[in-house]
């Protein structure tokens, strides 16, 4: 009797059987711009805080500042090239996350209702968010940074499969 192989990743359990889609790489301009705008509003935050105390330390909290919006833009490219989907046939598989990975499995029996969202930095590049709602509070997935065209047929594949898949419950 032998032994069941155990996955060498427990999120990659089907590597050589699911073909993973990677989301928009536009995403990656939407991310920095948003986490740029926050950047600016704290750097103007932080020398107006520092003009009005009179120190002579506001350039080395600038340049903390700077390493840290720098640190975290190469976090946000590798954290999106992170994000992927893949439809199989009773279920959706989401990826994503760096440091602590993220593999959601969500049957398409499970859904209630699917959600297609594009705010305006979002509109401007193309792209919308396809957001999945079960009836399990923690088990909601999303799939960011999908081409519109994209984005409406995930929508309209999931709401079709799920219609099918619960009229046998």
């Amino acid at each position: 009797m032998t032994d069941p192989v155990p996955a060498a990743d427990a999120l990659e359990p089907w590597p050589d059987t699911v073909e993973w889609r990677p989301v928009s790489s536009k995403l990656i301009t939407v991310e920095l711009i948003s986490r740029g705008t926050w950047f600016l509003v704290l750097l103007a935050g932080v020398l107006v805080g520092w003009s009005l105390q009179g120190s002579r330390w506001w350039l080395a909290g600038v340049a903390v500042l700077v390493v840290y919006a720098v640190w975290r833009a190469i976090i946000t490219v590798r954290a999106v090239r992170a994000w992927g989907y893949a439809e199989r046939d009773l279920d959706l598989l989401v990826r994503h996350g760096l440091l602590i990975r993220r593999l959601s499995i969500v049957p398409y029996a499970r859904m209630q209702y699917v959600d297609v969202t594009a705010g305006p930095l979002e509109r401007a590049f193309g792209l919308a968010t396809v957001q999945l709602h079960t009836a399990a509070a923690g088990s909601d997935a999303r799939v960011p940074g999908l081409p519109p065209a994209e984005a409406s047929r995930l929508r309209d594949r999931l709401t079709a499969l799920g219609e099918d898949r619960a009229e046998g419950l």
